[in-house]
């Protein structure tokens, strides 16, 4: 999931910095609270003014920084969204520095895989993906982290392809782990099939983006 990490500036004042700190606590704090009450009773049985008052915060405030009830969610996994495009920068080979970070992610049950049996993971992705609005809503995430790959791959038109098909396969491989898990099976009997069709997956990608 990864809620986002405060940031320093680059400047020569620590100022510039704490106000960061403290505008991201905000936006952790907030999410936290929201998701908290979304658990407990069901995402569309929580007013934003609820959420708002047990913020500590008025509801125009809330939507200063969550210009949607949807964004109180997916504030979670926002720190993910230009992630591909950070591990692409500068990578000779693209498609392996991918493959190589995924299989990564796997190993450290990294939440954003699926491959995560946590509780508290596990109630957040039935959230998220038993939630019409909020699926609709991470679809925006996923465009967004599409075209700063893109961006990264170059940004014309085989770029566009190639980022479009490696988010798709990433969404699939994580989709997939975490349906497996939530069904029940063990991750530790789901790792080996989420190492092995991730390889798959890559590998299939390489061939078919050297083509374009």
């Amino acid at each position: 999931m990864g809620e986002s990490e405060p940031r320093e500036r680059e400047t020569g004042s620590r100022e510039p910095g704490l106000r960061e700190r403290k505008r991201q606590r905000m936006y952790q704090e907030v999410s936290d609270t929201a998701v908290r009450l979304f658990l407990e009773r069901g995402f569309d049985a929580v007013p934003v003014a609820e959420v708002a008052a047990a913020a500590g915060i008025s509801k125009p405030t809330l939507f200063r920084y969550f210009p949607a009830k949807e964004d109180l969610v997916l504030h979670r996994i926002a720190d993910h969204e230009d992630e591909a495009a950070r591990v692409v920068a500068g990578a000779p080979d693209p498609v392996d520095a991918l493959r190589r970070h995924f299989l990564a992610g796997l190993e450290r049950r990294d939440p954003v895989t699926g491959l995560n049996d946590h509780p508290q993971v596990l109630a957040f992705h039935t959230l998220l993906y038993g939630t019409p609005s909020l699926v609709a809503r991470a679809y925006r995430h996923q465009e967004r982290s599409e075209a700063a790959l893109a961006e990264a791959l170059g940004g014309d038109l085989d770029a566009r392809l190639a980022a479009g098909q490696i988010i798709a396969v990433q969404r699939i491989l994580a989709l997939d782990n975490w349906r497996r898990i939530a069904a029940g099976e063990k991750v530790a009997d789901v790792a080996p099939d989420a190492v092995r069709a991730a390889e798959r997956a890559f590998g299939r990608l390489a061939g078919v983006l050297a083509e374009q």
